[in-house]
């Protein structure tokens, strides 16, 4: 008897990935996508590796296919971005083993700089996509989108939300289908894209598009649920779980292939129902073409583009229920806050106390813009600040951005950063930057790269030097330096912001949620020492408040004992004392 169990929707998508018969898996860590390659590191059948970013993931996952296994790569929405190059020829070329990517969208802003949506890369880029709805559908679709990958000789999409990605729902376990390798012949009018190549390539994207448009009216993952046919639904994704749950009697038309869209199936379920909605989450891909053929339908008129959707809000605009739109508001809000003993709150302090404005980047730094520290000024994507700097400085000139400085972590420095770095070397600029090194990919939850030595399936390897990296690059001033030695990081600081050429800064110290890192010590306040001047409250460490008398108090149970606090006090009011 077949085994079933909760799995969330990442869980699943590694499962099905297992069971699909892939070889090999490439991936960049980045939330809602992440715990998909943590899970399939679970099965040895699968080589998984982290890759430096995702363009890089995607190019293997290419590799793998031409070579005649099937193989997946995962990204979060932004990470597409960084993957389209590759993808959008490797629609053109087509795939020898299936070829999967799995990208999920972050509807709601959850964790990403912006909401936008797969569907609308997948559409200029010509390549399927199928969207499941649950835990079960996330592992089943997994395996079909390999099937029809290899059926239409193309890269298929598989589309999640961070809501159907962390979700959990029960899933049968299936085995492993043992898929032989396709044989490699060489093939150069397919995979060497140079122009006279890709022109006929095109026109091969094209034709599959539509038969895929017209073979998708059978597919078993579209299907017609028809019901009360006064109100129909077309729908797909999480949305339809809204759906099913707002209005369980309306007929529904679920998609599980949202581009390209299967027409004539659409067209027959409009027929039968007096009034159809469209609902989708973010941009109206399905409502612009159903609306294209003439379908009257229902959509972004009532339902918003932006944020996530819920069952309340299908239930407000449909049905016209008042439903409750806020938290209580007796309901504290919670905003993230950097963790005590992290060692950007201390690089942070010494910036803030120099008045220093930093160009930041993607990661647990960007939390130094809000208040008290406020010192991160921009944040675009992975890589950006390094560049956002060099633009600056060709802007203005170096008189204006002495009191500006690049942070970077060490992890997206290697994704991106070191493009960046070796363009305002090439291109003669001058600023300093900050490597802010935690020995790990810290925001995403502690996924290894390049320079930690690890690899995803925890394999010891040579650790990439970010030193030696950088000094290769013709950086001549780099400084490696505690983060917490906060004398030396201030002098070192006023260095490199001084010159005129370009420096790099190393502040090295290991995330305080990293296994293994402990501090020796623990802070406790000298109440009768305390001057009231608030100077050690300042970097906003959450584990230090004001008594009502003025006076500072330290959360043991919070204390990493880091000692940026009592290194900031200059009256001996707080002390670091040995750990029992």
């Amino acid at each position: 008897m077949a085994e079933t169990v909760i799995m969330l929707g990442n869980e699943a998508f590694a499962r099905g990935a297992y069971e699909a018969g892939v070889k090999v898996s490439a991936a960049y860590p980045g939330t809602p996508s992440t715990e998909i390659s943590e899970n399939i590191v679970r099965y040895d059948e699968i080589y998984a590796e982290w890759s430096p970013n995702e363009k890089v993931a995607m190019e293997v996952a290419i590799g793998a296919s031409i070579s005649g296994v099937r193989a997946m790569a995962s990204m979060k929405h932004v990470g597409v971005n960084v993957a389209s190059d590759p993808l959008f020829t490797v629609s053109y070329a087509g795939v020898n083993g299936g070829l999967v990517l799995v990208a999920a969208d972050d509807p709601g802003l959850y964790s990403s700089q912006n909401e936008q949506d797969t569907r609308c890369v997948a559409r200029a880029a010509g390549v399927p996509v199928l969207e499941p709805s649950d835990s079960q559908e996330a592992k089943d679709f997994m395996k079909f989108a390999f099937e029809i990958s290899e059926m239409y000789d193309t890269p298929v999409i598989v589309r999640s939300t961070t809501r159907l990605s962390h979700s959990g729902g029960p899933v049968t376990l299936e085995e492993r289908r043992q898929v032989p390798d396709r044989p490699y012949v060489r093939n150069i009018r397919k995979f060497v894209m140079m122009p006279g190549n890709a022109v006929g390539r095109h026109v091969y994207v094209e034709e599959r598009m539509k038969k895929m448009a017209e073979d998708g009216c059978g597919f078993p993952i579209n299907r017609m649920e028809l019901n009360d046919l006064s109100i129909g639904f077309l729908t797909s994704g999480i949305a339809y779980q809204y759906v099913k749950e707002a209005c369980p009697e309306a007929s529904v038309l679920k998609l599980g292939q949202v581009h390209p869209l299967p027409k004539k199936l659409i067209q027959d379920f409009a027929s039968r129902v007096e009034t159809l909605y469209i609902f989708e989450e973010l941009e109206p891909v399905m409502e612009e073409q159903v609306r294209s053929w003439g379908i009257p339908a229902i959509g972004k008129e009532i339902f918003t583009i932006q944020g996530e959707y819920s069952a309340n809000l299908l239930r407000r605009a449909v049905l016209g229920e008042q439903t409750a739109r806020e938290a209580p508001a007796r309901v504290p809000a919670r905003p993230p806050i950097l963790c005590p003993g992290c060692p950007h709150r201390s690089v942070f302090s010494v910036l803030q106390k120099h008045r220093i404005h930093a160009a930041g980047d993607i990661g647990c730094y960007t939390l130094g813009a809000a208040a008290p520290l406020g010192v991160i000024d921009t944040t675009i994507c992975m890589g950006a600040g390094i560049s956002v700097l060099h633009g600056m400085e060709k802007a203005k000139g170096r008189e204006y951005l002495r009191d500006w400085v690049a942070v970077i972590g060490d992890s997206t420095f290697l994704h991106t950063g070191v493009n960046s770095l070796m363009n305002m070397v090439y291109n003669r600029s001058a600023g300093t930057v900050v490597i802010l090194d935690n020995s790990t990919t810290g925001m995403t939850g502690h996924q290894d790269h390049a320079a930690t030595g690890k690899t995803l399936k925890g394999e010891t390897v040579p650790a990439i030097s970010l030193y030696r990296l950088c000094k290769a690059l013709g950086v001549e001033h780099v400084t490696e330096i505690s983060a917490f030695d906060l004398p030396r990081l201030e002098r070192v600081i006023r260095e490199e912001t001084a010159r005129d050429e370009v420096s790099v800064i190393i502040t090295k110290a290991p995330c305080v949620l990293l296994k293994g890192t402990v501090f020796p010590n623990r802070c406790v306040p000298v109440e009768e020492s305390c001057k009231k001047c608030g100077v050690c409250l300042r970097p906003g460490c959450p584990a230090l408040t004001k008594r009502e008398d003025g006076t500072v108090a330290i959360d043991e149970a919070l204390c990493n004992g880091c000692g940026l606090c009592a290194q900031l006090c200059r009256f001996g009011a707080i002390q670091t004392v040995a750990k029992a």
